[in-house]
Parts: structure tokens; sequence; C-alpha cells
């Protein structure tokens, strides 16, 4: 029987629109194969630092960091296990100890005052609760990351809570949490603080470490010092309106994939804002790629590391701001 004039349209136009979808994926997945290169910006990477005097910061990948002044450590995040993508994405997922425990060996850490999770998502606090168990550490942060605690059995004498506009003291250092805000994203719109409201016992989906409250970080030291941890490219407006900062840590994931608008309100929310001479980048490395591995920026799909850096380069030169990358492990002058 021959086709009719109805169904020969219908059927080229359901070619067509799945000729679209195959080509979408193909695209979709090249795009998550491709990384921007990072050899171009190895002459931003600032030196290991072979004094032991004065505070000292180490980079863990993510917005990991380690600070140090001899007599005090404490760390951000404390993020290694860095499951990979098709495991993020279609299984559950936990804590890996062996890597838990080899990233520690690396950094040099055996004792710790506090882990601080700079927002509750898996790629930040998902191990954390492990860190604090291997450390002593006390974990300190919002009610979503204590119960990323409880559901991996940390006692409540090891967990502290903190609300915005709360000062914690860890020795010389003093950190100040502020709220702020995640980057917005296609699953968070970097307004909601997603709660997680019970305890999370892993394995679970990705899905289950949801944002809590996301915080800017300022720290300072007794013997002079100043930084601020913005382990997220979000911003409150005005949140930072008078503190000060030498320098910040600057959470760039997704920045590459923000309008210009959106990257002159973060910048001025953060760096203007603080008064800040120096700018660390983080959370712009491939964290589906292990620690044992070089780092790798995120994919091209997910960001634009490329554009971030043409970006930041060209605000730090205008306002004389110097802008440097962090090196995996080693400690460095912050």
């Amino acid at each position: 029987m021959p086709e009719t004039p109805r169904f020969t349209a219908w059927r080229w136009i359901t070619g067509l629109a799945l000729a679209a979808v195959v080509g979408v994926m193909g695209f979709a997945l090249v795009q998550f194969q491709r990384h921007p290169p990072l050899l171009p910006y190895q002459a931003l990477v600032l030196p290991e630092a072979h004094s032991s005097t004065g505070v000292r910061v180490r980079f863990g990948g993510v917005s990991t960091l380690v600070f140090d002044d001899g007599e005090t450590a404490w760390m951000t995040d404390g993020f290694f296990s860095r499951p990979g993508a098709w495991q993020t994405f279609t299984e559950k997922i936990a804590p890996d100890a062996a890597r838990i425990d080899q990233a520690l060996k690396r950094l040099g850490v055996t004792r710790l005052a506090a882990v601080v999770p700079v927002h509750s998502h898996y790629d930040h606090a998902m191990d954390s609760p492990v860190v604090a168990q291997r450390t002593g550490a006390t974990l300190i942060g919002s009610v979503s990351t204590l119960n990323v605690g409880r559901g991996l059995g940390l006692p409540a004498s090891r967990m502290r809570e903190v609300k915005s506009g709360d000062v914690v003291q860890l020795g010389k250092f003093s950190l100040r949490f502020i709220a702020s805000r995640h980057s917005p994203t296609p699953y968070s719109d970097g307004h909601s603080l997603e709660p997680i409201e019970a305890p999370l016992v892993p394995p679970a989906r990705a899905t289950a470490w949801r944002e809590g409250t996301v915080w800017s970080l300022l720290v300072t030291h007794a013997d002079g010092g100043s930084w601020l941890v913005q382990g997220s490219a979000g911003y409150v407006p005005g949140a930072l309106a008078g503190l000060k900062a030498d320098t910040v840590f600057l959470g760039t994931g997704t920045l590459g994939r923000k309008d210009e608008a959106y990257r002159t309100a973060y910048w001025n929310e953060t760096v203007r804002a603080v008064g800040a001479r120096r700018v660390i980048p983080v959370h712009w490395d491939n964290f589906w790629r292990p620690l044992d591995e070089p780092l790798q920026a995120m994919p091209l799909l997910i960001d634009d590391f490329s554009v971030v850096m043409a970006d930041l380069s060209a605000r730090a030169a205008q306002d004389k701001v110097a802008l440097k990358l962090p090196p995996l492990y080693v400690p460095f002058v912050p």
C-alpha cells in the first residue's frame, strides 16, 4: 500500500528530530571529553614555600585548602574521593577511604583543628567527616553539613554548628562565616538553601548532598594576613561590604559559562569589595579525575577555563591585582 503524504511527512519529521537529538548528544559527548589546556598558565603557579614560618596554604583540588601557621592547621572541604563522572551520574557514591588517606599523606596532614566545608554538595562535604575522624578535627558548618557528619557517625562533641555572622577562633586564626550563594547552574538557582534535613548515610545519590548554607569565609591571623575563601562562584550583593582581605581564593566553577554582566558583578562583590591585591582561582579542576593524575580543567561541556582566565586576567590587570594559581599539595605563601 503506498504511503500517504501525511505519513511520509511525519516520517521525515521524526527522522529529522531523531537526527537532531543524536547530533546534540554527540556534540555533548565530544565537549565532555574536551578540556582547556593548563599549560598556558604555568607561569602563574605559585612556587613552593620552603620556609615553615608564617601562614602557609596547601591546595587539594576543588576548594580544599589547608591553612597552617606551624601551630594550628585547619582545612576547608577535604574532598578527595572524586568518584568518576559515570559513577556519579548513574550510581550511588560514598567516601573512598584509601583515596582520602593517600591525599592526607601527600598533603602532609596528620592533625587538624577543624574541617570547614564551604557548603554541603558532595564535591565539598562528602569526605569531610572522614577527614575529621582521621585527623581529630571538629566538623564546622551548617545544619546540613552536620547531617553529613551524623550520617557517618561523627559524634556531636566533634561537630559545631555555625550561622551567618559567627566567628570561630582556631589558634591564631579567626574565621568569620558570611552567608553567600552558590553559582547559578541548571541544577541550582543560587538562591535556595536546599537543606539536608536528616543524617545522610552513604552510599547515596550525589544529589542527596544538598547545598545547605553556602559560606563566604573571611580568615584573619593574629600575626597579620587576611584571606577570603569564596568556594562557589555565587555572591550576595553587599554581603562583604566593609570587610577587608589581602587575598581571595576565588571559586570559578561555571564562571566561564556566565555572561559579562554576571562576571563583572561577581568580581565587584568579591575581589573589589574586600580590596584584595591577590586572586587565586579555585574550583576549576575536573573533580571526576582522581588526584593521583595531573590536574585537568573541567570539561568544556560544563565550563570554559580559558574564558575564565582571560576574564580574570583582564580584570586583575585593570585593578592592579596579582592573579596566581595554586600548586597541588605543596605549601605556598597565600
